[in-house]
């Protein structure tokens, strides 16, 4: 086995070949132990972290104060699909704020960053809702993702309630197992992973449960009060999963025969992150409505989104009935006009499509001489590799000690996400790592 290669040297400021010359601001004038020591003794201890933290980032890569250089394999869950402060949206920014056309404005007047990003992004997503009136699209914005999941179940929901005369309270919708939507209660409510919904009931009720990939079960779930169907085109934090050819197009059989609303959940797989600009896309089967967030405003600020047929959506949206301070902000805007535009300028769904699958070849020859790999799955650069001993962070750590951070689905497998715009050289370095660690 070779040595590992050095990451290559990029245009930043590094002073020699381990440290990187850093601004002094307040951001760096804490040594790494007191930060850990501030976060433990003040802040929630929600998530498992690694003792690292990254002080700067740009392109694929992490920076540390000490001059570690990792590159991500993670993009925030795929909200660096763009690249860390990319350029372009950067800019965009830059630009808002220092022309005095950021800050937050009430939504009772209306703002010119937020009227061109409804229909940058409206337009953008192919037409929903087959069976409706193809008025076009039209779209309502949040902040985090959960909030737009929550936006689409009132959507099915007023839908079930007014079109097909269920008892308001009695609507069902379908979901699948494994899924992972965000962690409200109404969300939690029907994950499958027991830790996140465990002792914050009373529950909400509504929800029924099919397996992930069963058409047949979710068509046997169905009744005179469901309503709609939510669902991953491909889950990630359920394990990286792809579901069988047919499952999407037979969820919308089951959706027109029922009068159901369709419900895609893309805010991980979306935005180019599995080599199309929209996951329902390889298998060109169109839904009602689909909720996309991350990627969309390039991972600087909070933004989402559900788009939807125009006409669900002012059969469901009249005056009072939905609202966000922060949804759809001027600045996040001004970052998500920019984030669609650099999508199709830079090729990010082609990109992907094209790297992804040369990585997805390598790392399935890496597989086939590893003892501790059960399978590799995937398509564009949203790759999954399972491990038979079910423990995939243990390799995680073990390719953060080699300067690349990745982390686990689902407990099994090894996420492989990097930002879109990686290069031939990004990818030699990934599968050194992993043939080490897969390997040895």
């Amino acid at each position: 086995m070779t040595a590992l290669s050095k990451p290559e040297k990029t245009e930043t400021a590094e002073t020699s070949e381990n440290m990187i010359d850093f601004p002094q601001n307040i951001f760096f004038e804490e040594p790494d132990g007191s930060l850990l020591d501030y976060d433990r003794q003040f802040g929630a201890n929600h998530y498992e972290r690694l003792n690292t933290v990254i002080r700067r980032t740009e392109g694929a890569w992490l920076y540390t104060a000490d001059g570690r250089k990792i590159l991500d394999c993670l993009a925030a869950y795929s909200s660096a699909n763009a690249g860390h402060h990319n350029p372009k949206i950067v800019q965009a920014v830059i630009d808002a704020l220092g022309e005095k056309r950021g800050s937050v404005i009430s939504n009772v007047v209306y703002t010119s960053a937020l009227s061109l990003f409804l229909k940058k992004l409206s337009e953008f997503v192919p037409p929903l809702g087959p069976r409706f009136p193809q008025d076009g699209n039209k779209t309502l914005p949040k902040n985090g993702g959960v909030e737009s999941v929550e936006t689409a179940l009132k959507l099915a929901r007023y839908h079930g309630y007014k079109e097909k005369n269920i008892s308001d309270g009695k609507q069902e919708i379908i979901v699948f197992d494994g899924n992972f939507h965000g962690r409200t209660i109404c969300v939690v409510s029907f994950s499958s992973t027991k830790k996140y919904s465990e002792g914050f009931g009373p529950l909400t009720p509504g929800f029924v449960t099919a397996p992930y990939g069963d058409v047949e079960a979710a068509r046997g779930l169905v009744n005179a009060n469901t309503c709609g169907i939510l669902v991953e085109p491909m889950q990630g934090e359920g394990g990286m999963n792809i579901p069988p050819l047919g499952f999407l197009a037979g969820l919308r059989q089951i959706a027109d025969e029922h009068n159901l609303i369709l419900i895609f959940d893309e805010i991980q797989v979306g935005m180019g992150r599995t080599g199309k600009d929209f996951c329902f896309q390889h298998e060109n089967v169109v839904p009602d409505a689909v909720i996309l967030g991350k990627a969309i405003s390039g991972g600087l600020l909070p933004l989402s989104a559900l788009v939807t047929n125009a006409h669900l959506m002012d059969l469901v949206f009249t005056p009072g009935r939905d609202g966000s301070t922060y949804g759809g902000n001027p600045l996040a805007c001004a970052a998500g006009i920019a984030a669609l535009d650099n999508h199709v300028a830079d090729r990010l769904s082609e990109r992907s499509a094209e790297t992804g699958a040369k990585l997805k070849s390598r790392l399935e020859k890496i597989a086939s001489r590893s003892k501790v790999v059960k399978e590799v799955r995937g398509m564009g650069l949203f790759i999954g590799i399972e491990v038979k001993d079910g423990d995939a962070m243990k390799y995680c750590r073990k390719l953060l000690d080699m300067d690349l951070l990745a982390n686990d689905s689902y407990g099994h497998t090894i996420r492989i996400s990097p930002p879109l715009i990686i290069n031939e050289s990004e990818v030699d370095y990934i599968c050194e790592r992993l043939e080490k660690v897969l390997v040895g």
